[in-house]
């Protein structure tokens, strides 16, 4: 069975390498129907793709770029930006060129369409899945979820703690895991805080009495909000000169599970920005139902029901 990967993922394994290490593993791939990697190299003026396949030059047509080029429902810059870049493919044919050397016909479209037929389609809502950041916007992160077929992680499903853009958590180029928090068709929306853990599970991490670092996420008139983790933050008296996204050193005064509540006293702040830290995932497979973020007895339920998310 075809495991279905995001691009990248695949270019360095065994079986890859083997295909590509002669024109024999290249035609077999193609009998086979097997996805194969390999870098693109260079867009030529009608926006067909080069692909460097080591043995063979490999060449894949505008129109087999991407799915949606075809139908114009997807732009050109989804072939263009892949130059420099690993790209997934089937062989369709081996040709000849004008110099009389072995050329193979390749196609990103057709491993992308299987990509959703046999993968993307089959998934649900609350599916754990991995993905790759391939591009950031102020208004989410969109996401490989397999064969380049993106999906988006709007930016208010990154993290409990609201951040003012998904490059204050992610890289592009990054691997993490998501969850799929909709579906229309094969168009996919995710969600990446479920994954962080629940308020108890963050707060695990912290004693009345600790003095620790964070992050000032916002200034209001009756304190300012300090991220301790991606799903956690606690509230911390005012102070002079406090700026939303300095670093902060930050004493923990109570912690109060039924309220939610992490009373925080500011110590110091720090003009540099922190660090993007890998994220810290307390569920990495299988399916979510309904995600309680909130303690047992605490006032405000906190949840996510995939089930009755349209």
């Amino acid at each position: 069975m075809t495991e279905y990967l995001p691009e990248g993922k695949r270019i360095g394994t065994a079986a890859n390498i083997e295909r590509l290490s002669s024109p024999h593993g290249i035609i077999e791939a193609m009998e086979r129907g097997e996805i194969l990697e390999a870098r693109a190299v260079m867009c030529d003026s009608e926006h067909n793709l080069s692909v460097d396949l080591g043995c063979m030059r490999g060449f894949i047509p505008r129109e087999e770029g991407a799915v949606g080029i075809r139908e114009g429902t997807v732009r050109d810059i989804a072939v263009i930006s892949r130059v420099g870049k690993v790209v997934c493919f089937v062989v369709s044919e081996i040709v000849t060129d004008a110099k009389g050397r072995e050329l193979a016909i390749l196609s990103r479209a057709k491993a992308q369409r299987r990509c959703i037929k046999e993968y993307v389609g089959t998934l649900s809502q609350g599916d754990v899945i991995r993905a790759k950041v391939t591009h950031l916007e102020p208004f989410g992160a969109f996401c490989d979820i397999g064969c380049g077929v993106v999906a988006l992680m709007p930016i208010d499903t990154i993290s409990v703690s609201r951040i003012e853009h998904p490059d204050e958590r992610f890289k592009v180029g990054q691997d993490i895991f998501a969850v799929i928090k909709s579906r229309v068709d094969a168009r996919i929306t995710l969600s990446h805080k479920e994954l962080l853990g629940t308020w108890e599970q963050n707060a695990a991490d912290f004693s009345v009495g600790e003095t620790v670092a964070g992050v000032i996420r916002s200034v209001e008139n009756y304190g300012a909000f300090v991220e301790l983790r991606p799903n956690l933050a606690g509230l911390a008296e005012l102070r002079d000169n406090l700026k939303v996204g300095s670093a902060a050193s930050v004493y923990i005064k109570s912690i109060i599970p039924d309220r939610m509540k992490i009373k925080l006293i500011i110590i110091d702040t720090f003009e540099q920005p922190p660090a993007i830290e890998k994220p810290r995932y307390y569920i990495t497979d299988g399916h979510i139902d309904r995600f309680v973020y909130s303690p047992k007895n605490c006032e405000k339920i906190v949840m996510t029901d995939f089930r009755t998310i349209v």
